[in-house]
């Protein structure tokens, strides 16, 4: 019986992608049933099968240290199935089991940012959690190293830099529920720099440019986002209403 000693060549052949951490030191596999475990997660086709597999690993195997990326993979699945309160749970024991996982974060973060309402009672917890996640991550960014040794440097610094933006988008996100728009445009225009021309970063800029009653900026972003080619439909739906009630905005001074 062949022991596998390190993950690497695992994931490296999987579909999936490594964990979106910080965390430089390699998982290892203690034995052949462990390793049949962990493929069991990367071959399931479809998200709910894949958090079935998890939960296998982690229940036959307590002390694997693969279990930081297996609750990752879980979280990522759950996010897919639209299923929040697993997306949380999930997280949380992700983030127990690996506090360097910023892709985590990110999930969590984006997660409590875009699913509080202003009227919310527990609205500045949730946005709180987000803020903190958001800027974690962005201090994990900062150092982190390759998910995959063979990526090139310049794209992984590519990746790194919308990975950033994204906590960014978050942080404009929270703000704007507070109504404090000021920051959210600050946020959004640091998230572009780091991805630029990202036309959903790009709508949500002009939609706090609207709420902010800076109706010629909304419109000339409307204008950048409408320009680009290929555009999602559904983002050009949403950018077109934005630009009409600038222009409306605009047109009643």
């Amino acid at each position: 019986m062949r022991i596998i000693k390190s993950i690497a060549s695992v994931c490296l052949a999987a579909s999936l992608s490594l964990a979106q951490t910080a965390e430089t030191k390699q998982p290892q596999l203690k034995s052949q049933k462990e390793q049949e475990a962990v493929m069991a997660i990367f071959n399931a086709a479809e998200p709910a099968a894949r958090i079935s597999a998890t939960d296998n690993l982690i229940t036959k195997f307590a002390d694997t240290t693969f279990k930081g990326t297996a609750l990752y993979i879980a979280t990522v699945s759950a996010e897919e199935m639209g299923d929040w309160e697993k997306t949380v749970i999930y997280g949380e024991r992700t983030l127990e089991a690996d506090p360097k996982s910023y892709g985590t974060m990110l999930i969590l973060a984006r997660g409590y940012a875009g699913r509080t309402k202003e009227f919310d009672f527990d609205k500045e917890e949730k946005l709180t959690k987000s803020d903190k996640l958001a800027k974690s991550a962005l201090e994990l960014l900062k150092t982190a190293p390759k998910i995959r040794p063979d990526i090139p440097d310049d794209q992984w610094e590519g990746q790194r830099k919308l990975w950033v933006s994204e906590a960014y988008e978050s942080l404009g996100l929270a703000a704007t529920v507070r109504k404090k728009y000021d920051d959210a445009i600050t946020a959004y225009k640091t998230g572009l720099e780091n991805s630029p021309g990202n036309a959903n970063l790009m709508t949500r800029l002009a939609s706090v440019y609207l709420d902010a009653k800076k109706n010629d900026d909304a419109i000339a972003t409307a204008n950048q986002v409408l320009a680009a080619p290929n555009l999602n439909p559904a983002v050009k739906n949403i950018i077109e209403g934005v630009k009409k009630r600038a222009e409306a905005g605009k047109a009643a001074k």
